[in-house]
């Protein structure tokens, strides 16, 4: 929304939500205080927050006034109940949709931009036409391609802009607004379904090719082959090229697992159990390699890791955001909680509330210097910087590819961890020469 107002100065643009707290965050003057850390999306907001983009609680004013209307509420994968594990939790969904039927007035274009499954605008048509009182709706689906921490520029320079509908004049309605700095070959205009379905296809695919990759580096490991170097072999080939390629600690975000378990679940309804077995086990390799990064570095500690104190170099699921959803980092650190670790987490976005939050643990009163003491209880800190985190560690963990942390003094880390002592360097992105050289024994993610 912040950017269809910055390139689109005569629409006025209002995001609502019931939250008055993350409103009044969106309000606030200090731009380095929004809820969400994304980078760009300051600048953006510098120069239309107050001219043509509002934040508002005012839901049902908002919703009257508006032309078209973008749902764009969290659907998150349920917990309980018919589907559980795997469909998509359409509650949020639904509640929207009935609060724009209430309060709507004339003809209103309900853009969907949640991620949600197939036929789900089926719904929503249901319950907006259900509302009498000479109004009327067309339904949309938009679904949304951008990545976070490059989202600005995604949305910027887009690949592509999907558009599903059955109204010629309310797709082209929304093409309009994205035509003012896309070019109409990339706005590309499908059925309904083909729409919903192909944000739930993108993202499975592009999981497919770390879950892909991720087996590959384990193989490495075990043969003597180094996957960047496989990577890139099979990078160079056109048909395959080189996105996605980079072996990790495995997949994290809002989107990836949750849209496949969709997928699954829909396979199924379907009566499609072989489709559905081929994308589960993209979620449960991605999980494996979580579980096999932990139970690596409790090996290589021999074979235990409690009291012992390890410093956790990231926990956002990847650079450059603070968000924390699905992130590798969390299983890996429960995993080495359990083992009775004492963790030193160092993150320059995520606050120690959201880390116990994802953890299900406050931080402890008082670290471990490494002693091996603490018990069997595994504890964590929240720690200011690298330096600070190995202060009498065993390990240190890279599990966020955050640039500061590929630009570490090694002698100085070194200096001040037990020895001996470990690098595991889950995203490749460390200097492992430097931190040889400075004597540390050093694991590189899909390196023999």
């Amino acid at each position: 929304m912040a950017v269809i107002a910055d390139r689109c100065s005569e629409i006025q643009v209002t995001v609502v939500d019931l939250n008055a707290e993350r409103i009044a965050a969106w309000n606030d003057p200090d731009l380095s205080k929004l809820p969400v850390y994304e980078p760009g999306l300051d600048a953006v907001l510098g120069r239309c927050r107050g001219r043509n983009l509002h934040f508002s609680t005012a839901v049902d004013a908002a919703i009257a006034s508006a032309d078209m209307v973008f749902l764009s509420v969290n659907t998150p994968t349920k917990t309980k109940g018919l589907g559980a594990g795997q469909a998509s939790d359409l509650r949020w969904i639904e509640a929207s949709a009935r609060q724009v039927a209430a309060c709507a007035r004339g003809h209103t274009i309900v853009v969907e931009k949640s991620t949600l499954p197939v036929r789900t605008a089926a719904v929503i048509q249901q319950i907006l036409d259900s509302e009498k009182g000479g109004k009327s709706f067309s339904v949309l689906s938009n679904p949304e391609f951008l990545a976070e921490g490059t989202a600005i520029t995604d949305l910027e320079n887009p690949d592509r802009v999907l558009i599903g509908g059955e109204d010629p004049e309310a797709i082209e309605a929304l093409a309009g607004i994205y035509g003012h700095w896309v070019a109409p070959e990339q706005i590309l205009r499908t059925n309904l379904w083909s729409s919903e379905l192909s944000k739930l296809t993108a993202n499975a695919f592009l999981a497919q090719r770390i879950s892909s990759i991720n087996s590959i580096a384990a193989f490495c490991e075990a043969t003597g082959a180094d996957v960047r170097e496989v990577a890139k072999a099979i990078g160079m080939d056109s048909r395959i090229g080189p996105k996605f390629l980079q072996a990790g600690p495995g997949f994290g975000g809002s989107c990836f697992q949750k849209d496949i378990l969709n997928l699954v679940y829909l396979c199924r309804h379907y009566g499609l159990e072989e489709v559905a077995a081929y994308w589960e086990q993209v979620v449960a390799l991605n999980t494996w390699q979580q579980h096999r990064i932990a139970r690596l570095v409790v090996t290589k500690l021999f074979g235990t890791v409690t009291g012992k104190r390890l410093a956790v170099l990231g926990f956002a699921f990847k650079a450059n955001t603070n968000d924390t959803r699905e992130s590798p980092a969390i299983r890996i650190c429960r995993d080495l909680l359990e083992e009775g670790a004492q963790l030193a987490i160092v993150d320059p976005k995520v606050p120690a509330a959201q880390i116990a939050k994802d953890l299900g643990q406050a931080p402890s009163a008082q670290a471990s210097d490494g002693g091996g003491g603490g018990g069997a209880q595994g504890g964590w800190q929240l720690a200011r910087s690298a330096v600070e985190a190995a202060a009498g560690a065993d390990a240190v963990l890279l599990l966020t590819e955050w640039a500061e942390f590929g630009e570490l003094d090694w002698e100085g880390v070194a200096a001040v961890m037990r020895k001996p002592a470990w690098l595991f360097d889950a995203r490749a992105t460390a200097d492992g020469s430097a931190a040889r050289a400075a004597g540390l024994n050093v694991w590189v993610q899909g390196q023999g």
